[in-house]
C-alpha cells in the first residue's frame, strides 16, 4: 500500500513513551472487556462523534496533507474525506444488519439442535497505517473497529508528520485514550507495539514491512489485516476506447503522484495501438500540467527526497539499460518533484520492472498476443489491482479467469476503492483480507458458532457400542450420504 523502508538501527524508544504505551494497552484491556457487551446504538453513536470531529478539522486535514504531500485540496477531499464519510454513511445504515445473529439450518446429524452464528468484538485491536493516504487509512480501518466494539491503538507514519498531529487530534475529540489512542515516532514505536499481545494487527504499507508485523503477531496467535501493495498491471487491448482509457489511467497515475496503492504500475498496450495511445498521454499530460509540470499546483510532491531520489534511481536505470523516455523525464530533488514520466522499451531487467514504482513513473509495454500478457502477469507476485481496458467482454472474462489479482476494473482504473459494497483487500504479496463495508465487520469481528440442543439424540450413541448403537449409525450414515 505504501512503500516503507525498515530503518537498520531504529531510534531507541523513549521511556515516557514507553510507559504510555504500556498504560494504555492495560487500561484497553478491561474496556475491551466492558464493550463486549456494549450496544449498537452505543457504537454508532461513537460513529458518529468521529464523523463530527473529522467535518470540525475538515480544514486541518486538507492542510495537514498539503504540508506533507504538496497535494492539492480536491484530491485530499477525494481520496481522503469522501471515502470515510461514505463508509460512516454506509455504517449507519448497515450496521444493525450486518451485525445481527445469523441462523443456520441443522444438518442430517445434528437435528434436534438450532445453531446460529453471532459476531463479537476481536477485542483489543492494533492499526498501524501508512503516509501516502495518512487519514483515510488510518480511520478507514478505525470504522469498523469502533462498529465490532473493538479498542485501538493506532500507530500513524513518522513521514507524514502533519497529517499525523491532526489525526491525533480528532482522535482525542472523539474517544478516551483507554479506547482509542494514536501514537506518533519512529519505527522504534511501531516495534514496541509489536511486541504487545493484541487480539488483531490491521497494517498497510509495503509487503517488506507487512512479514515483519505477520511474525510479530505469530508470536501471539493473533489474527491479521496486511493491506500491502505491488505492481498492478493496466492491458489496453485493440478494442479500447482509448481516449477514455488514456484520461483514466494518466489521472490515477498522477493522483498523489503515482503514491497510491492501487495506482497503475505498468501498461500492457497491444502493438496496433500502442502509438496512438503514446502519442494520447502526451498530449493528455501536458494538457493537464503544462510544458513544465514542475510548476502546477495541481500535482503532488514526493512524501521526501529519499523517496524522490529512489525514483531517480529507477528511472536512471531504466535509462541506462536502453528504455526511452517518451514524455517527462524531470526530476527535482531538492523541491521533491518527479515530473509524470513515459517510458518505453523497457528491458525486462530493468529495476523498474522488479520493484513497485509508487510515483509518476509509467512504462508502456507494447503486445502482440492476449496469451503473452497472461504469461507475464503470472510471472509476477499476485498484484492488489489489475485493469482491463477492452470493448470484448469476452476478452475481460478470460484475462480475469486466468490470472489473479486482490481486485479488478474493467473500463476503469481505482474506482474500486470508493465502492463500499466490495471487499477491498490483497492477495499473498499484495495482502491478507479485506475490509470496507461488511468487510470491514468480518475483519474486526469473529464468527461464533453457537449450538443449542432441544433434543438430546446423542445418548443414542453413548457406549456400550451393541447392535442398537451399529444400527443407528448405519441408518445415520444412510441418510447423510
Amino acid at each position: 500500500m505504501s512503500q516503507s523502508a525498515v530503518p537498520a538501527e531504529p531510534a531507541t524508544l523513549d521511556a515516557v513513551l514507553a510507559a504510555r504505551i504500556r498504560r494504555v494497552f492495560d487500561a484497553q484491556r478491561a474496556v475491551a472487556l466492558r464493550l463486549r457487551e456494549s450496544t449498537l446504538a452505543e457504537r454508532l453513536a461513537k460513529l458518529a462523534r468521529l464523523r463530527a470531529a473529522i467535518l470540525a478539522h475538515r480544514a486541518g486535514i486538507i492542510e495537514a496533507v498539503s504540508a506533507d504531500l504538496s497535494r492539492p485540496p480536491v484530491e485530499t477531499e477525494l481520496a481522503e474525506l469522501l471515502p470515510l464519510l461514505s463508509d460512516l454513511a454506509d455504517y449507519r445504515g448497515h450496521l444493525a444488519r450486518w451485525w445481527r445473529p445469523r441462523r443456520v439450518r441443522p444438518t442430517i446429524p445434528t437435528l434436534g439442535t438450532r445453531a446460529w452464528i453471532q459476531r463479537e468484538p476481536r477485542g483489543r485491536t492494533l492499526i498501524q497505517s501508512p503516509w501516502n493516504y495518512p487519514i483515510v487509512l488510518t480511520l478507514g480501518p478505525l470504522i469498523p473497529a469502533v462498529a465490532c466494539g473493538n479498542t485501538a491503538m493506532i500507530k500513524t507514519s513518522e513521514l507524514a508528520p502533519h497529517s499525523s498531529r491532526v489525526l491525533a487530534t480528532i482522535v482525542r475529540d472523539a474517544f478516551d485514550e483507554s479506547e482509542v489512542a494514536v501514537f506518533e515516532g519512529d519505527a522504534a514505536v511501531g516495534a514496541a507495539l509489536l511486541e504487545l499481545p493484541f487480539d488483531h494487527i490491521f497494517f498497510t504499507g509495503s509487503p517488506a514491512v507487512g512479514q515483519i508485523v505477520m511474525a510479530a503477531a505469530a508470536r501471539h496467535l493473533a489474527s491479521v489485516t496486511l493491506e500491502l501493495g505491488g505492481k498492478s498491471p493496466v492491458i489496453i487491448d485493440a478494442s479500447a476506447d482509448l481516449d477514455r482509457a488514456v484520461d483514466t489511467i494518466a489521472w490515477a497515475k498522477c493522483l498523489n503522484a503515482g503514491q497510491t496503492c492501487i495506482a497503475p504500475d505498468h501498461v500492457y498496450v497491444h502493438a496496433a495501438v500502442y502509438e496512438q495511445v503514446v502519442e494520447r498521454f502526451r498530449r493528455r499530460l501536458t494538457r493537464w500540467y503544462g510544458e513544465d509540470a514542475a510548476g502546477t499546483p495541481d500535482l503532488a510532491r514526493i512524501v521526501n527526497e529519499r523517496h524522490a531520489r529512489r525514483l531517480a534511481g529507477l528511472l536512471a536505470d531504466a535509462r541506462t539499460r536502453g528504455a526511452a523516455v517518451l514524455h517527462g523525464g524531470d526530476v527535482d530533488l531538492e523541491r521533491r518533484f518527479v515530473a509524470p514520466t513515459l517510458l518505453g522499451e523497457i528491458p525486462e531487467d530493468a529495476h523498474i520492472m522488479q520493484e513497485e514504482i509508487f510515483g509518476p513513473l509509467l512504462p508502456l509495454i507494447a503486445y502482440q498476443s492476449e496469451e503473452e500478457v497472461i504469461e507475464r502477469i503470472n510471472a509476477a507476485p499476485k498484484s492488489l489491482a489489475l485493469y482491463i481496458w477492452s470493448r470484448e467482454r469476452q476478452v475481460a472474462r478470460r484475462i480475469i479467469q486466468h490470472t489473479s489479482a486482490g481486485g479488478t476494473c474493467i473500463n476503469q482504473v481505482a474506482l474500486q476503492f470508493l465502492h463500499h459494497n466490495l471487499p477491498f483487500g490483497g492477495v499473498n504479496h499484495s495482502g491478507i483480507g479485506s475490509y470496507h463495508g461488511e468487510w470491514g465487520i468480518r475483519a474486526f469481528s469473529h464468527e461464533r458458532a453457537v449450538l443449542e440442543a432441544k433434543v438430546q439424540l446423542a445418548g443414542a450413541f453413548f457406549p456400550p457400542y451393541g447392535a442398537r448403537v451399529r444400527r443407528m449409525l448405519a441408518l445415520l450414515m444412510k441418510w447423510s450420504t
